[in-house]
């Protein structure tokens, strides 16, 4: 599975805790995260992170289009609700599209070890159909093609 973390500032140290205690689970799988959220991760853990840029600089744009190729199946997102976010429109855009493609998003701690769990009991399985299904299309475009 493909994993996506991300934190808001106050957030960080939540984030880097979760991850950390579920380090074992995380291990098994392709991980990507915003810049200082992934960099926090690693310094805390021995988990490779494929990180893209800061929130604020495009980094939550660059997992949405992950998401947008259904490239991503599920994505941690602590979100702090009390502070304004100066990109509020991307986290907003960022949301939509896991509503859109059917990402199991998780926002809270409480949401996440609930999505934890499921991941390792295997219940996200359904998202390997997904990838089957896209390999299909992407190989009958290629067909049409010819």
């Amino acid at each position: 599975m493909k994993i996506a973390f991300i934190a808001h500032d106050n957030k960080k140290d939540d984030i880097v805790r979760f991850v950390t205690a579920y380090e074992p689970v995380f291990i098994q799988h392709e991980l990507y995260s915003t810049g200082n959220t992934g960099k926090r991760i690693m310094e805390h853990t021995k988990l490779q992170i494929c990180r893209f840029n800061s929130g604020p600089l495009g980094g939550d744009q660059e997992i949405g289009s992950l998401i947008a190729k259904n490239l991503m199946d599920i994505v941690f997102f602590f979100r702090d609700p009390l502070t304004a976010q100066p990109h509020e429109p991307d986290i907003s855009a960022l949301i939509r599209l896991c509503d859109v493609y059917s990402i199991p998003l998780a926002t809270n701690m409480g949401t996440a070890e609930i999505l934890v769990h499921g991941l390792n009991r295997g219940d996200l399985h359904w998202r390997d159909i997904i990838h089957e299904k896209n390999l299909d299309t992407v190989k009958d475009n290629e067909w049409k093609k010819k």
